[in-house]
């Protein structure tokens, strides 16, 4: 086949040829290019996903509750598994709090599933969601909300913190 490709390629005028291959090359690069867009819109709609689980975790914790925190936590683990190797931390993570016996083990566990999903959300669009920080845990977090609601002391210091810039 390659040599009769060839014989056929040589009875095309040289700048046929190089026109031929530009237009091949342009094609390629414009498929790979759409596939990285395909694949960089896939990778935001999980981070987006996760975040608005995530935000569930965050209420419920803020609200001194352990219902509506494994849930999510399953959620965000599958959906962070899909992503692959850029989804192993907040995958890893979310499995820890998901397997929380209680709310001080999900509130400690809470912390690197949030890391996790800060570093995630970097550069992605995700609305209006800014990340807060107690000074008293050392530990940040993301929510909506206007008004601190820090889901690591939940009723005990609910305003303890500060958006971060």
């Amino acid at each position: 086949h390659s040599s009769g490709a060839r014989t056929v390629i040589a009875k095309i005028p040289k700048i046929a040829q190089i026109e031929l291959r530009d237009c091949m090359s342009r094609f390629l690069i414009a498929s790979l290019l759409a596939l990285a867009a395909t694949s960089a819109t896939a990778a935001s709609d999980s981070v987006k996903a996760i975040v608005n689980s995530y935000l569930e975790m965050h209420a419920a914790l803020a609200a001194d509750k352990l219902e509506g925190v494994k849930a999510p936590a399953g959620a965000i683990a599958a959906e962070a598994a899909r992503m692959g190797d850029g989804g192993a931390a907040i995958a890893k993570a979310a499995r820890e709090v998901e397997q929380a016996k209680d709310l001080k083990a999900a509130r400690a566990a809470f912390g690197p599933l949030s890391d996790a999903v800060i570093a995630a959300a970097k550069g992605a669009n995700i609305g209006e969601v800014k990340v807060a920080y107690c000074p008293m845990t050392k530990g940040s977090w993301l929510q909506k909300d206007g008004t601190i609601k820090n889901p690591y002391y939940g009723s005990q210091m609910l305003t303890c913190g500060e958006f971060k810039k």
